[in-house]
């Protein structure tokens, strides 16, 4: 497995989102000793902030489904969890 990092799911989000705006945080450390979470204190779990023209008109679960979907195959590289905040 492959370390994630911030700057992967990043690159990931804007070549299939084109966001207008793009924060990622990776909150793994604040899990450590959870479900899902290695001790290496990062690349397990991680919370997106994320505004896109590919929104506009979407209910909020297709826009999650977007980010879900731009993010396939992360998690057989170790991604657990994923908070995602769309921004107006």
């Amino acid at each position: 497995m492959s370390e994630i990092r911030t700057t992967d799911i990043e690159a990931r989000l804007r070549e299939h989102c084109a966001p207008s705006a793009l924060e990622v945080l990776d909150e793994s450390a604040q899990h450590a000793g959870h479900a899902g979470a290695d001790d290496s204190g990062i690349g397990t779990h991680f919370r997106v902030r994320i505004a896109s023209p590919l929104f506009s008109g979407l209910s909020r679960v297709a826009r999650h489904r977007l980010v879900y979907d731009a993010l396939h195959g992360f998690t057989e590289r170790g991604l657990h969890a994923l908070a995602i905040e769309i921004l107006a």
